[in-house]
């Protein structure tokens, strides 16, 4: 019994000694986290409020928070790494109204007119803010258009919104892929619509399909829900669409005026693609895929609804200022700029592969969802289109393509 206590006595010995070591090696570092100073990291989101429209369904309602809630839950995961690193993240929100400046909406929430900017804005807003604060940093969460990404681009502008070329090659790759070649191109009567149909266009004659028709919808809606609005579709829109022969039926129709009604109504059962129908978009709801369910509950858990493209983007654009910061310990914007535009940034954003930024335009390189109204279908770059880099940059414009100067400057 003696011998066995001794033995007892001694593996305690050897316990203590094991923690007392394991303590001296963790305090240094402790110390070390405990000097480091607190970083401040504050954030801008800028927004327009936009009037609401009476949407075609029920099922669709607008939220009136779309976006912001994305910028949320970014923020709360990049406290979540701050709180190990003396960071402290801050988000104030800068919404103009319908008459209002957007530059003077924001003047108020930035310092010397330097910061960070998470800006949720059509093209010409985006442009004047951009523009006003050439020492911020803007990371664009909504605006598609083509030119910001070429002409029009700033060095100050990066964007986490897939660009229309995007959105239209990934759904024109797998049109290709589908080997549906035969196509109809049907555009709506506003601006927006008919810059998607140029979108299109390049990206059909990009991948080697080709449009057998094309025709513009001009009729102005009336009442989006009737008692007998059915009725009447019923009989339009199976005589506009006697096309010539064709596979697929591709809708350019942002403002989601007309393109809904085709499916099922067309004269030829053939499938509608494009802003309604099978769509291709940087995020969905219906997206569970590498890990996607995670961030989906929580974004659900915090807002109550379903993660929108706008929702994405904002949570992206946190996410790659929390990662920029991290990594670096600093929160000037010419730091921030460099790091997300090294070979060292890349983004975990639930596609599959790590998204980096594109050093010609500032473009994050994504995956592109194809998506129906209840399933994701497929995702973009399809296989068999290679690429000597990235098989992300055959979506959109790769830089021989690219006509923006100012962003390498």
């Amino acid at each position: 019994m003696f011998t066995h206590l001794m033995r007892g006595m001694a593996s305690m010995r050897a316990g203590f000694s094991t923690c007392f070591l394991i303590v001296l090696l963790l305090v240094p570092h402790i110390a070390v986290v405990a000097a480091q100073p607190e970083v401040t990291v504050s954030v801008v989101y800028a927004s327009r409020e936009a009037p609401r429209e009476i949407p075609l369904s029920l099922l669709d309602i607008p939220a009136q928070d779309n976006g912001l809630k994305g910028a949320e839950l970014g923020l709360n995961d990049n406290q979540t790494t701050g709180d190990f690193l003396g960071h402290r993240y801050d988000l104030s929100v800068a919404l103009a109204g319908a008459d209002e400046a957007i530059v003077d909406v924001v003047s108020s929430h930035l310092e010397s007119g330097v910061g960070l900017i998470v800006a949720d804005l059509e093209a010409d807003d985006l442009l004047l803010l951009a523009d006003a604060y050439p020492d911020a940093l803007l990371v664009n969460v909504r605006a598609s258009d083509d030119r910001l990404r070429n002409d029009d681009c700033r060095a100050n502008v990066f964007h986490i919104a897939p660009s229309r070329a995007m959105l239209a090659d990934a759904l024109v790759q797998y049109l290709s892929w589908k080997r549906w070649s035969d196509l109809v191109l049907v555009t709506g009567r506003h601006p927006q619509d008919e810059l998607f149909a140029l979108s299109l266009t390049r990206s059909v004659e990009r991948f080697g399909l080709k449009w057998v028709d094309t025709k513009r919808w001009t009729s102005v809606p009336g009442a989006r829900r009737t008692d007998s609005g059915h009725h009447s579709l019923q009989q339009e829109v199976p005589v506009f669409s006697r096309f010539r022969d064709h596979d697929v039926v591709v809708v350019a129709d942002e403002a989601d005026e007309f393109g809904e009604y085709f499916s099922y109504r067309t004269s030829e059962p053939r499938p509608v693609v494009g802003t309604q129908g099978l769509i291709p978009s940087a995020w969905h709801r219906t997206q569970e895929q590498w890990g996607a369910t995670q961030i989906q509950r929580r974004f659900i858990k915090l807002a109550n609804r379903y993660m929108t493209p706008r929702d994405y983007g904002a949570w992206a654009a946190m996410r790659s200022l929390g990662e920029a910061v991290t990594q670096t310990g600093k929160v000037d914007v010419p730091t921030v700029r460099e790091y997300m535009l090294s070979d060292r940034f890349n983004l975990a954003g639930f596609k599959g592969v790590p998204l980096t930024f594109r050093t010609w335009n500032g473009q994050l390189r994504q995956p592109v969802l194809i998506v129906g109204p209840r399933m994701l279908v497929s995702v973009s770059p399809q296989e068999g289109f290679l690429h000597q880099v990235s098989e992300l940059d055959t979506l959109g414009f790769d830089q021989p393509e690219s006509s923006c100067a100012e962003f390498t400057q």
